[in-house]
């Protein structure tokens, strides 16, 4: 029987540097915001990066895990509380709105923000799993720096991995994009502008079957034509998956808008959702820069619209 909880001003659904930039704000704000951070891997999708460059602050770098463990600390300061649980459900009763953990745990909060990021979609082979963070990405901006002057790949048919291949084009020795058909859902001028860089090959009606490497990362790929089935072998050190990202929102189910991808919907440039009292931040709600500082950003706004919301309501 879930168990019910005292009210909160704010809770926070997610953690990232949305959720924790949120918790930062509405903590030095005095409104102890509870974040549910989730149960496996608190801290978003920069647990699972080794070093971050491009985070403003940290001109040697940092590691993505110990940014995270940073913000979270910060966030404790200032009287946020964390709870280690996914949520599986949030209910709108008006004035508030009840949230109800994996656990079976029952919260109320007079306003919540949602910043429960995204995945990235996998190619679900063998060796993605074991190279990623030694070869294998998901992003492009964070990790093209460390394959400079090496061989790269880039799977994908869309405009994102186009995007990509053509920033990563200023990086590695030879950039070859991998897509499964003869054809691109990339828009033509994002195709011609590849064809028309020497450093980019495309690589058509194929998939990879394989991730090779050994102790120093990926050294090459196992592809295999669709048509004809025959496979081969692809020198790579650096693969970059760019097949798309699923935004974790599946839980709200109708609280808000969300768009045909799952994305939440805002209202203009606030971070307030389709539901009075309910503000979304981060990468469930931006399918296009996914940063760690736009994240973080969005996150500020987040909390102080939360803000805004809670003193007109006690108005």
């Amino acid at each position: 029987m879930a168990q019910e909880h005292h009210e909160q001003d704010v809770i926070i659904i997610g953690s990232g540097p949305a959720g924790y930039t949120a918790a930062i704000y509405l903590g030095r704000a005095g409104h102890s915001p509870l974040v549910i951070a989730g149960a496996l891997t608190p801290g978003g999708q920069l647990i699972n990066t080794t070093e971050v460059e491009n985070f403003p602050g940290f001109p040697d770098g940092i590691l993505g895990p110990d940014l995270m463990d940073a913000m979270k600390r910060q966030a404790e300061r200032f009287g946020a509380t964390f709870l280690q649980d996914d949520v599986a459900s949030v209910e709108d009763h008006g004035d508030y709105k009840t949230v109800t953990t994996n656990q079976g745990e029952t919260f109320q909060a007079r306003a919540v923000i949602i910043a429960t990021g995204s995945q990235y979609r996998k190619l679900g082979i063998p060796g993605e799993t074991e190279f990623s963070g030694r070869g294998v990405s998901y992003c492009a901006t964070c990790d093209g720096f460390f394959f400079r002057g090496k061989p790269i790949v880039v799977v994908g048919g869309g405009d994102s991995a186009f995007e990509e291949a053509e920033f990563l084009s200023r990086f590695g020795s030879s950039v070859t994009l991998i897509h499964r058909r003869d054809s691109f859902r990339a828009s033509k001028i994002m195709v011609d502008r590849a064809k028309a860089n020497e450093r980019i090959n495309l690589l058509t009606d194929s998939v990879v079957e394989e991730i090779q490497g050994d102790d120093q990362g990926v050294q090459s790929l196992v592809v295999r034509n669709v048509l004809t089935q025959e496979t081969s072998t692809l020198t790579a050190n650096g693969v970059f998956v760019a097949i798309g990202h699923t935004p974790s929102t599946d839980f709200l189910d109708g609280l808000v808008q969300r768009d045909q991808s799952g994305y939440i919907t805002v209202d203009g440039a606030s971070t307030r959702t389709s539901t009075p009292g309910v503000f979304a931040a981060g990468d469930c709600v931006d399918s296009v820069y996914r940063q760690a500082i736009s994240a973080a950003g969005m996150g500020c706004r987040a909390a102080l619209d939360a803000q805004t919301y809670l003193a007109e309501q006690a108005d």
